[in-house]
């Protein structure tokens, strides 16, 4: 009879060495395509067209205020409302809400907040007067107005 040689079972290990390399290009690509927001909208946004707008330089001096329809009208009503840090508030809060956002910069840039309105096409005019009555007791005197259209350079 005649003697049969044992198969050795071989052991095919992965690859490591391009493993940093995949991992890091994973990574890279997670870092680029993720977009963070910095506050849920509570309320509804339709920014209306300009004809001329300009980009901003110093972003970190901007606080932003989204005045529209609540989208959860069943909780918080039809009526426009007036949001601010991921919390609705009414006008007169918004003095208060200016100090805080003012104490949150840094010394020197405190007289230069900005306060960014975005305000949904279809809300009347009597909101945003409250809120412009608001900013001015606030000593809030920057204001922009947001609005979608194309941006010219200076």
């Amino acid at each position: 009879m005649a003697k049969f040689k044992k198969k050795t079972k071989t052991q095919e290990s992965i690859p490591t060495s391009a493993l940093p390399d995949i991992i890091f290009m994973l990574l890279f690509f997670f870092m680029v395509t993720t977009v963070l927001r910095e506050q849920d909208i509570l309320v509804e946004q339709k920014i209306p067209q300009a004809t001329q707008l300009q980009k901003l330089q110093k972003k970190t001096l901007i606080s932003y205020i989204y005045i529209g329809k609540p989208k959860n009208t069943g909780l918080y009503g039809s009526e426009p409302r007036i949001q601010a840090n991921d919390a609705l508030i009414n006008a007169p809060e918004l003095v208060q809400w200016v100090n805080q956002e003012r104490d949150k910069l840094p010394e020197a840039d405190r007289g230069l907040i900005t306060i960014s309105m975005k305000v949904d096409k279809e809300v009347k005019m009597g909101p945003i007067s409250d809120v412009q009555t608001e900013l001015r007791n606030a000593d809030a005197r920057r204001v922009l107005y947001a609005s979608t259209g194309k941006i010219y350079d200076n």
